[in-house]
């Protein structure tokens, strides 16, 4: 499908990025897979190409392209040719946003520059073992001293985990019997009572890490809180919106790379002496996917331009991402089913991104909160029908 939304330029950055990852990123996917995680190198080399934190000022080390389309084709371009666990994303939009918006200038000079060389990895420490998408209920606390913070607490199913030198971890810091309040920290690595538990051992994204991290009378300096210690909340909701867009970017990508590889399949593999994409069958769901796949694409780009102008909502956010993320589950069962038997097995890639896309239905807040965000939209809750 042709895409508008795209001109001469960020066709000559898309040339770049497909290079970029054809020879540094693609011939190392399988070992990263097979170790759990990627290399820091990559990041290292991601950074001295500019391709992390574009969106930062240069004076904090990034390129001031502010344009979220070339992050579009970033996304787009690792998951055709690299992984969706190497997850540039969430290192450079989903945390180091938090940063851009809320950071004080000291701490966007301590952390920017080296989170855009890649020499910081940055994490975000929300999720915990009995909270999942309900962060009005997360019990790890931050008490307020004379010249400090003291966090302790758990988190869990942490991506960049293992990987992360610095986590923005959002912590309680209301008293009890008052009114619940959110605050945001930067946790740095090495800080004295600061640990990683196991590496968890996942369905799909292989080679990115996901730990859990443990917090025990952790000294937090206050030049290490983020903004308004009572406005964390706020805060996240600020950034769920674009969170929720570059799901919905990168789950288009994944669906059409599984369409690209399963025509390509089906147009070489034989069964019953004819090729298997000449079966009506295997024509009608191809047909459906590519039918499918153009629309929510015109959806999402429509998106992201309304993103770069600012008029991106919470609303359509969730209906971005709930719809590119159900279809690219449907997408992936599709494709694996015309794979047959070769679907099943681990050596085919085709079977690799089904386990991999199984997730995102889930992280960002799932599908069902998705739709509560829509319905609630459209005044279809309780308050309102009682």
């Amino acid at each position: 499908m042709y895409r508008s939304i795209f001109d001469t330029d960020h066709e000559l950055f898309r040339d770049a990025v497909r290079r970029f990852m054809q020879r540094e990123i693609t011939p190392h996917v399988e070992r990263w897979r097979e170790q759990g995680q990627v290399d820091r190198e990559a990041y290292l080399k991601a950074g001295a190409q500019g391709y992390l934190l574009m969106w930062a000022p240069e004076e904090y080390g990034g390129s001031g392209l502010e344009d979220f389309r070339y992050e579009q084709i970033l996304y787009e371009e690792n998951l055709r040719h690299g992984d969706y666990g190497f997850y540039l994303q969430l290192h450079s939009r989903m945390v180091g946003n938090y940063l851009g918006k809320f950071g004080s200038d000291e701490q966007k000079q301590r952390f920017l520059p080296g989170a855009a060389r890649g020499e910081i990895i940055l994490g975000v420490a929300m999720t915990e073992p009995g909270t999942g998408s309900d962060l009005a209920n997360i019990q790890t606390r931050a008490e307020e001293h004379a010249d400090y913070w003291l966090l302790n607490g758990a988190k869990t199913y942490i991506s960049n985990g293992l990987l992360g030198d610095v986590f923005v971890v959002a912590a309680r810091t209301s008293a009890a019997g008052e009114k619940p309040a959110i605050g945001l920290f930067l946790i740095e690595r090495g800080m004295p009572g600061f640990e990683r538990g196991r590496k968890l051992d996942k369905m799909g994204l292989r080679c990115q890490d996901t730990a859990e991290l443990f917090f025990s009378d952790v000294k937090i300096p206050k030049s290490n809180v983020l903004g308004d210690p009572q406005k964390g909340f706020a805060q996240l909701m600020q950034c769920l919106a674009e969170e929720r867009l570059i799901i919905a970017v990168c789950s288009i990508a994944h669906a059409q790379v599984a369409f690209d590889i399963t025509l390509e399949y089906i147009l070489e593999r034989k069964a019953f002496g004819r090729l298997i994409g000449t079966f009506q069958d295997a024509r009608f769901k191809m047909a459906d996917m590519r039918a499918n796949i153009d629309a929510i694409q015109a959806f999402v780009d429509s998106c992201v331009t309304l993103h770069n102008d600012a008029r991106l909502n919470a609303e359509l956010a969730a209906e971005a991402k709930y719809l590119a993320t159900e279809l690219e589950g449907r997408v992936l069962d599709t494709c694996v089913q015309l794979h047959g038997g070769a679907g099943y097995m681990s050596e085919f890639r085709i079977c690799r991104m089904y386990t991999d896309a199984r997730v995102t239905r889930i992280f960002g807040g799932t599908s069902e909160i998705m739709k509560e965000i829509i319905g609630r939209s459209l005044g279809l809750d309780d308050r309102t029908l009682k």
